[in-house]
């Protein structure tokens, strides 16, 4: 991820925050209330790090993923605003509303706005010389990431997320007809 993410400047990692919340934002202008609290068939279903294992094998509702993304990316965010500013990695700053509070579209929507505000708030705290020299490995499968490549990795976690809401909008109106 680094080396992906070493040619980016703030000013991309500005705009491409734009872009993926307003790429989650389009998705969710024509849902209803119904469709945020909708489970879908996930046959695959697994989290690992679900605080209930009740929950490791539950399908995430589109207010789950949601929640989850968008906290992904603000703790990815915090993080690296802290190496940008030379603080060593010191631990996970995650926050993240319970998905079980997520049942409405005006939920959904609000949790996209604030999340972009965060994200972007975070980039304003970067100095004008990045410390790109310090960073950390963020889970045992990845490599060693700066703030660059924590930030982007935000970006590519909502990527993902972004298909899985994709999958579970197709199930929505599948179910319609």
């Amino acid at each position: 991820m680094n080396q992906f993410a070493a040619h980016l400047s703030l000013e991309d990692l500005y705009r491409l925050t734009e872009a993926s919340v307003a790429r989650f934002e389009a998705l969710v202008i024509d849902l209803v209330d119904a469709d945020v609290v909708f489970v879908p068939d996930d046959p695959d279903a697994q989290d690992v790090y679900a605080a209930d294992p009740a929950d490791q094998q539950l399908p995430w509702t589109l207010g789950h993923v949601i929640a989850h993304t968008t906290a992904s990316a603000e703790e990815y965010a915090a993080v690296a605003t802290e190496l940008a500013r030379g603080v060593s990695f010191h631990g996970r700053p995650r926050s993240e509303v319970p998905w079980q509070t997520m049942t409405t579209v005006a939920h959904v929507r609000h949790r996209l706005i604030e999340s972009r505000r965060i994200r972007l708030s975070s980039l304003g705290l970067w100095p004008d010389t990045p410390h790109l020299d310090i960073g950390y490995v963020p889970w045992e499968e990845a490599d060693w990431v700066n703030a660059k490549g924590i930030f982007t990795w935000g970006l590519a976690h909502d990527d993902d997320h972004w298909r899985q809401v994709q999958k579970i909008i197709q199930q929505i109106k599948m179910s319609c007809m």
